[in-house]
């Protein structure tokens, strides 16, 4: 497992560069050589196997521990930047909070079981592997087409699920309406474990949920719309380990999470687990906001059109900024060109 972990070239691309003062082209090319060697020693499917889990350890898992290390340790400091403030932090039982440990790493570890089955199924039966892991890198087009695809798809089924799965009402079994009462089923699950406090959420309570809902909610939001897209490798990599990291960071609770699209992420979920489970009547269900927005599902305040806003107006104010500095510069320069020449008339005037 190890081996693969270290010779997967995105640690090189994201440590790499960062370390040396390689150019640009060395990199790729050191990129280039480091994933070819992968794909031709090791199996696509163990390839996509640890290089998944090796993401959602180093994006989830680790990160979470340390914030709940500084959560725990510097209680005083870390509600002064949580949503909620002290209702915000981890409980300081230790039996809670091991019973959230092992809730998180079995479900780690059983969307990594699962996957690994369903993709190993899906090649004995198609006849070949899901993502194509082939040597040669995806072009930037293709990585930006896929990409979209996918977080579009995500966003759709992050919030169908949520709201009609997770939030539905609750019905008896009943051999009559079978579906109706598995919906029922499954949403007091995560009545019971997703929302067992109303409070905003900590980033381990991520994936703290019971394995069922925790699967609809964050796992097949990811894979489904992968096998249907069937990106490259690396891209199906780089999506997994960008919505693992925003999925840490805005369930983290606090309030200085960067960047104001983020921030508001971070702001909507906190509203929605603070307000403890009310099924039906929740809001902000969609990982970004967007269809919250548009199906009027949106808790108040500010929703993800507010953000979009805000995050122009920021950038405008900097190239504003940028504009008068570089106008007070040439104003600077213009009155020093100014003083030199006033200093030459001045000297072939003496002379």
């Amino acid at each position: 497992m190890m081996d693969i972990l270290l010779s997967l070239p995105l640690v090189s691309f994201f440590f790499g560069g960062g370390l040396t003062s390689w150019s640009t082209s060395l990199n790729l090319l050191f990129f280039y050589m480091t994933w070819s060697t992968l794909v031709l020693s090791h199996n696509p499917l163990y390839i996509e196997l640890f290089g998944t889990l090796g993401i959602r350890l180093a994006f989830f898992l680790f990160p979470s521990l340390v914030f709940l290390l500084f959560d725990t340790l510097l209680p005083s400091l870390a509600e002064s930047i949580k949503h909620g403030g002290s209702s915000a932090l981890p409980p300081r039982n230790a039996r809670d909070l091991g019973r959230t440990l092992l809730l998180a790493l079995g479900n780690t570890l059983l969307v990594t079981v699962i996957e690994a089955g369903t993709s190993l199924a899906l090649t004995v039966i198609l006849g070949h592997v899901p993502f194509r892991a082939s040597t040669s890198l995806p072009l930037p087009w293709a990585i930006f087409k896929q990409l979209g695809l996918l977080y579009i798809a995500r966003e759709v089924l992050t919030y169908q699920i949520h709201r009609y799965l997770l939030h539905s009402q609750s019905h008896s079994w009943s051999r009559r309406a079978p579906a109706q009462a598995a919906r029922g089923w499954v949403a007091k699950q995560h009545a019971r474990f997703g929302h067992a406090r109303s409070a905003a959420p900590f980033s381990l309570a991520l994936a703290a949920d019971h394995p069922v809902p925790f699967l609809l909610h964050r796992f097949a939001p990811v894979y489904l719309p992968a096998l249907a897209v069937r990106p490259h490798l690396l891209v199906y990599f780089l999506f997994v380990g960008l919505v693992t990291f925003e999925e840490t960071l805005t369930m983290s609770g606090y309030t200085i999470v960067p960047g104001i699209i983020m921030g508001g992420i971070t702001r909507r979920n906190a509203k929605h687990y603070g307000a403890g489970y009310r099924g039906t009547s929740n809001g902000n269900y969609g990982a970004w906001g967007v269809l919250d927005w548009g199906c009027g599902t949106g808790m108040g305040g500010r929703d993800i059109s507010d953000d979009v806003q805000g995050e122009a107006e920021k950038h405008q104010v900097r190239e504003r900024s940028g504009r008068k500095a570089s106008d007070a510069v040439g104003a600077v320069q213009n009155g020093i060109d100014g003083v030199r020449k006033g200093r030459r008339k001045g000297k072939s005037g003496s002379d």
